[in-house]
């Protein structure tokens, strides 16, 4: 802006310089021609004076040096001249000066020369004889004057041009230095110039629409923040080039990102094939999922692309965490065909002992047997489909079942007397210890937690070993712990022992029997009554299994 001022304020002062010059000179040429016209009339009057007092004897030995004088009969004729033979001369009746003397008594001309660089200005006076007397003197012309004139003419151009280079730099700057210091941010605070005011008004117009526009992105992206920031799901935003254009925390912890991850591309984040195809779906238009393997879980993916009138502008990814669902979706398959499993055996086995009684291929002492075999597997399926219920009940968090007080110990001493046969069998000693503590529960479901835990460490404990009982008070809580001397449990296996069906030594949990469900009763039983569980186990040594009930 400041070079095009000082070019518009330079060409103009040089422009009006120019013409200036010019109009100077052609008011001074004008104004010395007329000088010199008058001056001429004067000369003629006194010589028109000097021929009617002396007549032709005036111009004897008349010899002037500015001014050329001729005289001219009425009939043309030249009588006398100052600087041409008379008698020589043509006749000057056609001469403009004459014939305007000869028909109002005065007349004048000028006429150039063939160079163009001089003039003769000619006035003549008709005298009192009708002969006409004429002077002339000659002027140079203005492109003589210009000529003469040109050496000063240009040192005063190049010399205001100076100036004028060196008051439009000034001007300039001084023009511009107060639109640089303009307070932008406060417009109408600005009194420099007038013709500013409308600019500034607008301005500040803008600056305030500019300010509520801004607060109001910042609000929603402050709300856009804070919504995705409080989601457990991962959100990413990317636009058609691949740019990530928004991570949330659950995305940038779960792909190990941070928040200068915005604006990078999305193969910086994650370079597998699974996100290059979801992405490339997702700009082509495409909804689609996948699930993948991220930070030891199971991720379910899905991106869906992001519409706008030009079409697809980019891409929004959202992760699910679908571990428990997967490990869900993995257990129920186990459990069906754990089920399946446990089910075919015993109906097998009734079915061939049935038939072969059905067919008469056993002998009548042996029926009493078969019959015995057969009454044992259905009770076996009997107590697995009992369990399965109850396991269905508890995953619909025992509806029905009212809470009332439950005395531990006594409910300990119950699963004792249960359990006390089956001990003396297994040559395992068992003793109770401890304070009668009551808690507020769902009998039903205190008692199972309570016999399960027994009945597993009598199981699993060697001939002659020993299973301790013990209820304690804790104040705010009441503790119910097992600890017997049995084979304990390897530590890789200690995060299972409570998924259905599971078993340690499978072998083993056949001699046993059980139905596989004891461990996952206990722990849906006692995170329908919010209790906690504890297990510690040596594998030789044996196991140690708490509750805490509070009370």
């Amino acid at each position: 802006m400041t070079k095009r001022i000082f070019r518009s304020i330079f060409t103009v002062v040089v422009s009006v310089l120019a013409v200036s010059l010019v109009l100077i000179i052609w008011l001074l040429f004008n104004s010395f021609s007329s000088d010199r016209m008058e001056q001429l009339k004067m000369q003629t009057e006194l010589a028109v004076q000097g021929v009617e007092t002396e007549g032709e004897a005036y111009f004897s030995g008349l010899q002037p040096k500015d001014y050329r004088i001729t005289w001219v009969s009425p009939k043309g004729e030249v009588l006398f001249d100052s600087d041409f033979d008379a008698a020589k001369m043509e006749n000057h009746l056609e001469r403009e000066e004459i014939k305007e003397a000869i028909a109002s008594g005065e007349g004048e001309s000028v006429r150039y020369s063939d160079t163009l660089t001089e003039r003769q200005l000619y006035f003549a006076k008709q005298l009192g004889d009708e002969t006409v007397l004429r002077l002339s003197i000659s002027q140079s012309t203005v492109l003589a004057l210009a000529y003469e004139m040109a050496q000063p003419i240009i040192a005063v151009f190049i010399a205001s041009a100076l100036l004028s280079l060196l008051l439009a730099r000034y001007l300039s700057k001084k023009i511009v230095e107060p639109l640089n210091d303009l307070d932008l941010d406060d417009p109408l605070s600005n009194e420099e110039y007038d013709e500013l005011s409308p600019l500034l008004r607008r301005i500040d117009s803008q600056q305030k629409q500019l300010k509520e526009q801004d607060e109001e992105l910042r609000r929603k992206r402050l709300e856009f923040e804070t919504a995705t920031g409080s989601m457990s799901e991962g959100l990413l935003l990317i636009n058609n080039k691949g740019t990530i254009l928004s991570i949330n925390r659950a995305a940038a912890k779960l792909f190990d990102a941070d928040e200068s991850s915005v604006g990078s591309d999305i193969l910086t984040v994650n370079r597998s094939l699974e996100m290059q195809t979801l992405l490339n779906d997702a700009l082509s238009g495409k909804r689609s999922e996948k699930a993948v393997e991220l930070k030891g879980g199971t991720y379910q993916l899905s991106a869906s692309p992001v519409l706008s009138k030009e079409g697809v502008s980019g891409a929004a990814i959202l992760a699910f965490d679908v571990t428990e669902r997967a490990k869900a979706e993995r257990m129920r398959r186990e459990f069906t065909a754990n089920v399946s499993h446990e089910l075919k055996t015993p109906l097998h086995s009734i079915s061939g002992y049935a038939e072969l009684i059905q067919n008469g291929l056993v002998e009548q002492e042996d029926i009493v047997p078969f019959a015995e075999k057969i009454y044992t597997e259905t009770q076996r399926m009997i107590c697995l489909v009992e369990d399965i219920i109850k396991l269905s009940r508890l995953d619909e968090g025992a509806e029905g079942m009212q809470s009332e007080s439950v005395n531990l110990y006594s409910a300990a001493e119950k699963a004792l007397h249960s359990l006390a046969q089956e001990a003396e069998k297994a040559e395992v000693a068992m003793e109770l210890t401890g304070d009668s503590v009551a808690v507020i529960g769902i009998p039903q479901l205190i008692d199972s937690i309570i016999y399960n835990i027994c009945d597993n460490a009598v199981k699993y404990s060697r001939k002659g070993g020993k299973v301790d009982i013990s209820v304690l008070d804790e104040g705010e809580t009441a503790l119910f712990k097992v600890s017997d001397t049995g084979i304990g449990i390897p530590p890789e296996h200690l995060d299972r022992i409570f998924e259905r069906f599971y078993r340690v030594d499978k072998s083993r949990s056949k001699d046993v029997g059980g139905t596989g469900l004891g461990l996952s009763i206990v722990k849906h039983a006692a995170k329908v009554l919010n209790a906690e569980i504890s297990i510690e186990s040596t594998v030789g040594e044996g196991t140690a299994v708490a509750v805490r009930f509070k009370k």
